[in-house]
């Protein structure tokens, strides 16, 4: 999928766009791999440093735009994350942040619901379940971080559509499974490290 080299890179746009955009400064020049020239889906994440609680997630499930057109969004929308209260300067030294890298979302084909947690894996498939106008995207790190069975992750992702949790037991929601890779700085600015979800 991408490099090691390209993951760093990605978290070092993704913070540099952050950075420059949470102090009101115009962005830094940024050369971009020619991979990202490609569509890809991507999420940037933002996370407290020491403790891990969420600061921040925003991305592009699809390969809509060019990853170095989405990339950059992603990393603004994470700063402000309509969640929580936007970004301020003096927190960029206390955020860690992440980049997600993901394959094209495809559907799970199943006869009946009851085969679907067999036909994912928690820790490397990411789940979009809809249903109408409702959708809703859970990344592959999400059920490992909470320890959940992939009847569990199933669950949680019909919740995160606003859906009642037992609706993929119905057989009436569209279940989409993707991939992706995580790369995530140790510490604030520091060294990029590639995460094994």
């Amino acid at each position: 999928m991408y490099s090691e080299e390209e993951g760093e890179k990605a978290v070092r746009i993704a913070r540099s766009v952050i950075e420059a955009h949470v102090r009101g400064e115009q962005p830094v020049y940024i050369e971009y791999p020619s991979v990202f020239d490609g569509k890809g889906g991507v999420f940037v994440t933002l996370n407290k440093y020491p403790s891990g609680d969420l600061r921040g997630c925003i991305g592009y499930p699809e390969p809509v735009l060019k990853l170095k057109e989405a990339l950059p969004q992603a990393a603004m929308s994470a700063s402000r994350d309509p969640r929580f209260m936007p970004l301020r300067p003096d927190e960029l030294d206390g955020i860690i942040v992440e980049v997600t890298l993901l394959t094209p979302p495809e559907e799970v084909e199943y006869d009946t619901p009851s085969e679907l947690p067999k036909k994912i894996s928690c820790g490397r498939d990411g789940l979009i379940i809809s249903r109408g106008y409702n959708s809703g995207l859970l990344l592959p790190q999400v059920p490992v971080e909470y320890d959940w069975s992939e009847e569990e992750f199933l669950d949680h992702t019909c919740m995160k559509a606003g859906l009642p949790k037992d609706s993929w037991r119905r057989g009436n929601c569209t279940v989409k499974r993707f991939r992706g890779t995580i790369y995530a700085e140790v510490e604030p600015a520091g060294k990029v490290e590639r995460r094994g979800f």
